[in-house]
């Protein structure tokens, strides 16, 4: 069951805090479960790292096959009730934006949509993927 919020007693969201910059776990919940919940997800397990630049450097070359740190990586699980892994990196997400707070919001959407099968390789994707982005950040 998920304490952060009753309403959603089927999808837990859980958090794994690896580096220093400071991140809003509740204010986080709120908003992965608002985009689940909106994208038809009944139930699930989210779980959420938050990196150094080094880890998510290591796992870019590893998984991707790319060099230098990103800001945010999904891995899909092959699993009915585990949905997968986002990975931020919030010091990458501060170069990105200073506002890192609402960049961080913005990689969590970007990455649970990625979970859900949204992918932004052509147009038409992209510009579906960026309206549910939208949505989300701004439906508050």
């Amino acid at each position: 069951m998920n304490d952060a919020d009753p309403h959603h007693p089927d999808i837990d969201v859980l958090f794994d805090n690896r580096q220093d910059m400071p991140v809003d776990e509740e204010d986080l919940t709120a908003l992965a479960l608002r985009c689940l919940e909106g994208e038809g997800v009944k139930t699930g397990e989210l779980s959420v790292s938050f990196v150094t630049p080094d880890e998510i450097e290591e796992l870019h070359v590893r998984f991707m096959g790319e060099e230098g740190p990103t800001d945010v990586l999904s891995f899909p699980q092959d699993d009915k009730y585990l949905l997968g892994d986002v990975v931020i990196c919030p010091e990458v997400a501060a170069e990105n934006d200073p506002d890192v707070e609402s960049e961080v919001r913005m990689l969590l959407v970007h990455g649970i949509l990625h979970l859900l099968g949204y992918d932004h390789e052509e147009d038409a994707e992209r510009a579906q993927m960026w309206a549910r982005q939208e949505h989300y950040l701004e439906g508050e």
